[in-house]
């Protein structure tokens, strides 16, 4: 049985998580063209090791990340500043498709690299002030199958947590109050599995900066 209750026309899935606004869009984008794109990103992009902060202490990132965005989206994770790179011809037309398909504005993403199973996303939510109180976050899958896990931010028990398999060139968009009351990550897995690249769409507030 699916997660996801609704299908729209477009192709959206809904999930009937309480509280949040959550859907999935399988195959946004065809085989052909999440191939080109994710063998074209994975040498174009400047990748980097961010550092981040865990239980007070500075550590290396387990993936390989890069903030692109407008000149005034700057942005603050675990207590580090981000200066956007500029977009690339392929991020900035790619942009403009995911805000037609999400029906809202962009002026920035994160991209992030995952060489293999090793590399893993803690649980956290994008919930940063300048992200505004109910983000939209567009999130865009290209390589091999990785599960997206959410829970309650509180309270929640182990049979609350929901896992979304998010396959190649599957677009899932995260709106409503999803932030504020969900955690969500990208657990590790033994399995011997090659790349994926994820690019999540945000707004930043130039005015919260």
């Amino acid at each position: 049985m699916s997660l996801f209750d609704h299908v729209t026309p477009d192709g959206w899935q809904s999930l009937p998580l309480p509280g949040a606004e959550l859907a999935l869009w399988p195959h946004w984008l065809a085989a052909e063209e999440a191939d080109a794109l994710l063998a074209e990103l994975q040498v174009s992009v400047p990748w980097e090791v961010h550092r981040i902060r865990i239980y007070g202490r500075e550590v290396d990132s387990p993936r390989l990340s890069c903030w692109i965005g407008d000149p005034e989206a700057a942005y603050v994770y675990s207590r580090t500043r981000f200066e956007p790179r500029p977009w690339s011809p392929a991020l900035a037309a790619l942009r403009f498709r995911v805000e037609k398909a999400c029906g809202s504005r962009f002026n920035s993403v994160l991209a992030n690299l995952y060489r293999s199973g090793q590399d893993s996303m803690g649980w956290h939510s994008d919930d940063e002030p300048e992200l505004g109180e109910r983000p939209v976050i567009a999130s865009l899958s290209l390589g091999v199958e990785r599960r997206f896990r959410l829970k309650p931010r509180h309270g929640g028990t182990r049979e609350d947590t929901r896992a979304i398999p998010l396959g190649h060139g599957s677009l899932l968009r995260m709106a409503g109050d999803t932030q504020r009351l969900y955690v969500h990550d990208l657990p590790k897995t033994t399995a011997a599995i090659g790349p994926r690249i994820n690019l999540t769409f945000r707004w930043i507030d130039p005015l919260s900066r």
